[in-house]
């Protein structure tokens, strides 16, 4: 079984991942953001390095689920593959950022991966406001996500919403992280911990 856990930038989605790794006894699996070498260039230079960085991600999280559905242990899993190309990627071609060549180029690819891969069991979608992910990205302190705009994480949420509103891939929980702070407060999480039992025993 595998669970992926979604949500914009800062939405706590390592911290899940690690929390439900220990409390099911499951391997987790970590976005591994600061080995990409192209995500401080990104951060300085977002036109120059977007393509890049979008390639990058999708090959190594195409990796990444092969190596999980070949082995086929149970797995929590920090970011989807969906994100990548349902928010970050037009995102991008957006703003102009990434040249309309370079995303047909990426959308193509990323269409031949997807019809190999299985979806996950259950999707978790961390919902929270631009507030609430600037205080946790400027809690985890990393230099490259310093020069983060707001009305970036604006866009992203924009297209988080619209995203998850069409998901039907699998089952799917949403929480409000918001109003959940499950790193402090244990009756949230229990809550979380609850309705995710419900789904991954069919009772929901």
């Amino acid at each position: 079984m595998r669970i992926a856990v979604a949500g914009n930038i800062g939405a706590g989605k390592t911290s899940l991942t690690e929390i439900l790794a220990k409390h099911y006894g499951w391997m987790p699996h970590y976005e591994d953001a600061d080995e990409n070498p192209y995500l401080n260039d990104f951060y300085k230079d977002m036109q120059r390095w977007a393509y890049n960085l979008q390639i990058f991600f999708l090959n190594s999280r195409f990796h990444d689920i092969m190596e999980i559905q070949k082995f086929g242990k149970n797995v929590i899993q920090d970011r989807t593959i969906y994100e990548d190309a349902e928010i970050f990627a037009p995102n991008l071609h957006d703003m102009g950022l990434m040249s309309t060549r370079d995303f047909l180029t990426y959308s193509s690819l990323y269409e031949m991966i997807n019809r190999l891969l299985k979806s996950p069991d259950l999707l978790i979608y961390l919902r929270a406001s631009v507030p609430t992910l600037v205080r946790q990205i400027q809690k985890r302190g990393r230099e490259y996500e310093a020069s983060i705009r707001h009305d970036y994480l604006e866009q992203l949420n924009n297209r988080y919403e619209a995203w998850i509103s069409h998901y039907q891939s699998s089952k799917l929980l949403i929480f409000n992280v918001d109003e959940m702070d499950f790193i402090s407060r244990p009756e949230k999480l229990n809550k979380m911990i609850d309705a995710i039992d419900s789904k991954i025993n069919g009772l929901s």
